[in-house]
């Protein structure tokens, strides 16, 4: 894939967007963001769409090489309409994050209804069949991420409560029930790209410096807020301490498919794919709520950028 060095750490595809509202096999109103993981020989992203009624289902899309995807013609989730995740989930469910754990793909999801917006989690082996665990927050609380692996024997979990705009960290047993929540990183304030509300956007990666933690930054203005990306890195032990974070975003709304759309100024990311061999990170996500993009970039350039700090 070639790349040109721009404006921004992340490299835009030449061709965005790769996935469009023509691409899909029944009639949708917008195309939000998409969760990303590898499978077999193949790259999966987990489609967030909102239907012709205004409630958001998840849709397939599939790629030999992460950049031509074929949807399948039905939805891989649509909202429960039965037991205690319908009440939860009647307008809708997004946001899909994929964790791979011990051989399980671990989707936290946002479920969407008229008493706020809960994370929930699913599971999967292939994905064929996706099976839900849990509702594991109280309303309202949405930008949830597995870490893929234990630390101190806990499960781990980023999360951002609405309230305050943190990103919070809470820790788990058995996936179900969590607790000793705490706020793990906050936004700048005034003055900055990322002054009012941050959230986790990728499932931490693991590198030889720390976990990258690539976040959402939004800055309200006088014409609406501003969404951008930009990355921390925590100690692998200590996740907790953050060892660095972006001075300025790797990714900006620049484009047209980024700054016009259902949701203006905005890029908004649920996943990315990491191949060491190459030192590439290829990053999906969303512009404007409107397609899936995708931007890629060196990982070892990011972890630089991130600790070169402020």
């Amino acid at each position: 894939m070639g790349r040109s060095f721009g404006r921004d750490v992340i490299h835009r595809y030449e061709k965005n967007p790769i996935i469009n509202l023509e691409d899909m096999a029944f009639t949708c109103l917008n195309i939000m963001n998409a969760g990303a993981v590898k499978y077999k020989n193949e790259i999966i992203l987990m489609v967030r769409v909102e239907t012709m009624k205004g409630h958001s289902i998840l849709v397939l899309a599939r790629s030999s090489n992460g950049i031509n995807f074929t949807l399948d013609k039905e939805p891989i989730m649509i909202p429960s309409e039965k037991g205690e995740f319908a009440k939860f989930e009647e307008q809708g469910i997004g946001d899909p994050r994929i964790t791979l754990i011990d051989g399980t793909y671990y989707i936290m999801y946002t479920a969407i209804s008229r008493y706020g917006r809960r994370l929930a989690l699913a599971k999967t082996k292939d994905f064929k069949k996706i099976e839900r665990i849990s509702l594991i927050t109280e309303p309202d609380n949405h930008s949830g991420a597995l870490f893929p692996k234990k630390i101190d024997g806990d499960f781990v979990r980023l999360d951002r409560p609405r309230e305050g705009g943190n990103m919070w960290i809470s820790y788990s047993k058995d996936l179900i029930k969590w607790g000793r929540s705490e706020v793990s990183i906050s936004p700048r304030g005034d003055g900055y790209w990322d002054a009012h509300r941050i959230g986790c956007a990728v499932p931490p990666i693991e590198t030889d410096k720390g976990w990258l933690i690539v976040y959402y930054g939004e800055k309200d203005t006088s014409a609406g807020p501003i969404f951008r990306m930009g990355t921390i890195i925590v100690e692998k032990k200590n996740i907790t301490k953050v060892i660095g974070r972006s001075r300025t975003p790797i990714l900006s709304p620049r484009e047209y498919y980024e700054r016009v759309g259902d949701s203006n100024n905005m890029v908004f990311s649920c996943g990315a794919i990491v191949d060491e061999a190459k030192d590439e990170l290829m990053l999906y996500y969303g512009g404007a709520s409107m397609g899936i993009n995708l931007g890629t970039a060196h990982i070892s350039e990011v972890v630089e950028e991130c600790l070169k700090g402020e």
